[in-house]
C-alpha cells in the first residue's frame, strides 16, 4: 500500500478542530473564555478555576500529564475540547522531568545544550500527538513584557510567559492566537481579542477568517470564524480597531 496521498487534506471547517493559544494580563478572562468551547476538560497545572464550575483534572507533573493524554487518547470520554490551563505551568513541568531523568538541578548541566534540546523534544512530541487527536485544543497562558531592540528602535511586545524554547512550540502549533487585553475606548475600558500579529504583540490566525480585534466574548469568536454577526468570510469587518 502506497503511503504517498492521493488526494489533498480538506480544510478543516469547524472552529473546534482548530489548536487555540489564548494569553494575557492575570484575571481579564482568559479561562472563562476557554470554558465556553465545546465541551472542555481542563488540564489544570496551576490553580485559578475556582470560580468556574468545569470537568478539571489536576496535573502537578509531566507523569501525570502523559497518562492524562493516555486516557484522552483512549477515546472513553465525551469531551470534545482540552484545554490546557495554564501551558506556561505545563512547560515547567517537562523542565522538571527532564532534570530528573537526568540527574541534574539545571538543564544547562548536561553538555552541549544536551539538556534544552531534551526539554524542547519532549515537549513538542508529546502536545504534538496531543494536537493530532480528534479533539480541539486550547493553550492558557498568562502575558509579559519584552523589550526588543530593531534596528531602528527599541519596542515593548506582549508575549507567553515561557522560555524561548516552550514558547516558540507553542506558537508554532497553534493555528490560532488571541492576545487578551483591557483598552480604553469612548464607552469606557473594555475587553478585547487581537487576532493580527504586531511589533507590540504576539497574535495570528492561520484561518484568515478573524477581524483584527473581537470582544473578549466566545460567542463574537464563534460568529466571526463563521461568518455570522457582521464579520465577513474574511474577517474585514468588526470590532474597533
Amino acid at each position: 500500500m502506497s503511503l504517498l496521498p492521493e488526494e489533498k487534506t480538506p480544510v478543516k471547517e469547524s472552529f473546534e478542530e482548530y489548536t487555540v493559544l489564548i494569553y494575557g494580563p492575570p484575571k481579564i478572562g482568559k479561562s472563562t473564555l476557554a470554558s465556553q468551547f465545546d465541551s472542555p476538560l481542563f488540564i489544570a497545572a496551576e490553580s485559578g478555576l475556582n470560580a468556574l464550575e468545569v470537568y478539571e483534572t489536576a496535573c502537578l507533573d509531566w507523569q501525570t500529564f502523559l497518562n492524562i493524554c493516555k486516557e484522552i487518547a483512549k477515546g472513553e470520554h465525551e469531551f470534545q475540547t482540552i484545554v490546557i490551563d495554564t501551558i506556561d505551568q505545563l512547560y515547567q513541568r517537562c523542565v522538571e522531568y527532564i532534570r530528573d531523568k537526568h540527574g541534574v538541578e539545571h538543564e544547562s548541566d548536561l553538555e552541549w545544550g544536551r539538556g534544552w534540546a531534551a526539554i524542547r523534544e519532549e515537549f513538542s512530541r508529546v502536545l504534538t500527538k496531543l494536537s493530532l487527536l480528534p479533539y480541539g485544543l486550547v493553550f492558557v497562558s498568562h502575558s509579559e513584557e519584552k523589550e526588543i531592540k530593531t534596528r531602528t528602535a527599541q519596542i515593548t511586545k506582549a508575549v507567553p510567559t515561557m522560555t524561548k524554547t516552550g514558547r516558540e512550540v507553542v506558537l508554532n502549533m497553534a493555528d490560532i492566537i488571541l492576545y487578551c487585553e483591557s483598552v480604553m475606548t469612548d464607552d469606557g475600558e473594555k475587553r478585547i481579542m487581537r487576532t493580527k500579529p504586531s511589533e507590540n504583540w504576539e497574535a495570528g490566525d492561520r484561518t484568515g477568517k478573524l477581524p483584527k480585534v473581537l470582544p473578549l466574548d466566545y460567542k463574537d469568536l464563534h460568529d466571526a470564524f463563521y461568518g455570522n454577526n457582521g464579520y465577513g468570510e474574511n474577517g474585514e469587518e468588526g470590532a474597533d480597531q
